[in-house]
């Protein structure tokens, strides 16, 4: 025997409303317990379909931007980091510079948070509900070459297009050919204020030429990116954070015979 709600059901599911037709019955036994009217009803169900709808769309943008770490701003310690303030980061967060398609420049030695800054802003935007991907230099390089002969590699580069926000990881980490050189050309200019940008590296962006091996080609990128940009620096003589809260197995109390 069906009962009375199954026909309701399946209207939802009609509507794509999935979410909605599993928790139907128990909105509809609440609904009696409670006395709700009408309206009362009507916005409980609209509002638990909206917030897992928001649910889904949220694990899906993080599935696509491909952090390799889950690194919020929960564990960034902001009084440790010389290349930011309280003010400066609480401006970040507004994202409205993501709007106004603006290029963040972090710049510092490995481990110094840089990575992990970009990543707590770039799953921040996503809460928010902004497209995100990360992707490092490397990575990208091998994505612009191959995306006309594999399907993963072409998903990726669409993925990335799409994105609102694009971190680049690891920015002039080694020397590149001509043609990787033109190809990272292409894809700045191609994506030139259609999204906001971050980029981490090691090196100034006055070292750039050459790892890009062409100066007038260098120009031409910087030209792009630092039209609307602001640059962090992290203190060169900071310790490595990952160094600092490494785990060991070890103690330090030296080795035994």
């Amino acid at each position: 025997m069906s009962h009375p709600y199954e026909g309701l059901q399946e209207k939802c599911r009609t509507l794509r409303l999935a979410e909605t037709a599993k928790e139907l019955p128990n909105f509809l036994r609440e609904a009696e317990s409670k006395g709700w009217t009408y309206h009362e009803f009507i916005h409980e169900v609209l509002s638990y379909e909206m917030r897992c709808r928001e649910r889904k769309t949220s694990e899906k943008l993080m599935k696509w931007a491909e952090f390799p770490e889950l690194l919020t701003f929960e564990h960034f310690r902001l009084e440790e980091q010389t290349a930011i303030g309280e003010k400066q980061l609480n401006v970040l967060k507004e994202l409205s510079w993501i709007d106004d398609c603006f290029t963040l420049i972090m710049m510092g030695p490995t481990g110094a948070g840089k990575t992990h800054l970009s990543t707590a802003l770039g799953i921040h935007a996503i809460e928010r509900g902004y497209q995100v991907s990360f992707i490092s230099m490397e990575r990208l390089i091998y994505v612009l070459k191959s995306k006309e002969y594999t399907s993963k590699s072409k998903t990726r580069y669409k993925r990335i297009t799409a994105s609102d926000l694009i971190i680049i990881d690891d920015v002039m980490y080694m020397a590149y050919e001509p043609q990787e050189a033109h190809l990272f050309f292409q894809f700045i200019y191609e994506m030139y204020d259609k999204a906001a940008f971050i980029l981490t590296s090691n090196k100034g962006p006055g070292e750039w030429g050459k790892f890009l091996g062409d100066p007038t080609l260098t120009t031409a990128i910087l030209d792009r990116l630092l039209h609307r940009s602001e640059i962090l620096t992290f203190d060169e003589t900071q310790d490595s954070i990952r160094m600092r809260y490494r785990k060991t197995l070890f103690s330090n109390q030296g080795v035994e015979s």
